[in-house]
């Protein structure tokens, strides 16, 4: 484990209040001071502040990852990048069960309400309002609840991803990448957007690598899109599959939700595990207290290609 990975678990790992964000950003500052990189902050949607490392209009490739950490949640973030299915049904019963609890709740104020010698209308009226209330407050606690401790991979793991590649670059190599460390994410994408739109020529047109969530399961996901079919050659000239990962590099039938979306040229890179005796990719324990994997082979490998790769561009 690298000194910035150890720095950052033991200091950084929650970064989800306006005070530990500001306390990262400090520590990124430090970081690239002590390695001779230009480094800015720019604000975006809904106060996000997202940390740019390097000159993003003279780099060949944006290699990036969101730093801001989610609320602590009872149940995974459970994500199928390659059967959007499975990976529906998985959101259907996460809101279905939202409003079975809404219900509940609704028809508990009811009973008690009419116990109580309340008129029939407002009993209904009530037990609605309270049914609303409870649905839209367990939708904010899973953005604004308490903040997940425990978040090894979800986004350490691509924080520190880039920190390593950060602190291992010569100067030739600099001059050929950027870095940005996404805000909000969590919160629906919005560091990655303001900058997409603030950057508008950046966004249509500079090869995007975004490490999310790279340190649980031995198979590194590329998610391409019909825009980025074309760097495909390019990164199975660098990215192959050794004796313990399996490298899939998918242009077809994936979709893998991060700030790449922000981009015409965004790859995600994902860790995924694989369901025993099937091929289906799946990533869970994000979101939750059981985020504390971190594959420190996965992160040597990635660091490794992505400095190889700047050698081809």
């Amino acid at each position: 484990m690298t000194q910035t990975t150890k720095e950052v678990f033991e200091k950084y790992q929650v970064r989800k209040s306006k005070k530990q964000r500001k306390a990262f950003i400090e520590y990124v500052k430090g970081v690239c001071e002590k390695y001779g990189y230009d480094v800015k902050t720019e604000k975006g949607y809904f106060g996000a502040k997202n940390i740019i490392v390097g000159d993003v209009d003279k780099a060949k490739v944006l290699y990036t990852a969101h730093y801001d950490t989610c609320a602590r949640l009872f149940f995974p973030n459970f994500i199928t990048p390659k059967n959007f299915f499975i990976y529906l049904i998985y959101q259907f019963l996460i809101v279905a069960g939202f409003v079975a609890v809404a219900v509940f709740f609704g028809i508990l104020s009811s009973v008690i309400l009419t116990y109580c010698g309340a008129s029939e209308y407002g009993v209904i009226e009530i037990s609605k309002d309270i049914s609303l209330i409870v649905y839209f407050l367990m939708l904010f606690l899973m953005i604004f609840g308490p903040a997940n401790k425990h978040t090894a991979n979800d986004n350490t793991s691509g924080v520190t991803t880039l920190l390593d590649i950060m602190t291992t670059l010569n100067d030739e190599q600099k001059d050929k990448v950027a870095f940005i460390f996404f805000d909000l994410e969590e919160a629906g994408l919005f560091g990655s957007s303001t900058f997409a739109s603030k950057h508008k020529n950046i966004a249509q047109s500079k090869l995007v690598i975004n490490f999310d969530c790279v340190s649980d399961g031995k198979t590194i996901l590329f998610a391409l899109k019909k825009t980025t079919k074309k760097h495909k050659e390019l990164l199975q000239n660098v990215f192959k599959s050794n004796e313990t990962i399996t490298v899939d590099i998918a242009d077809k039938g994936v979709f893998y939700p991060s700030d790449n979306m922000s981009f015409k040229e965004g790859i995600g890179v994902a860790a995924l595990k694989t369901f025993k005796n099937t091929k289906t990719l799946y990533m869970d324990r994000i979101h939750t207290s059981k985020d504390t994997v971190y594959d420190e082979e996965n992160i040597s490998y990635l660091v490794d290609g992505s400095i190889k790769l700047l050698e081809l561009l």
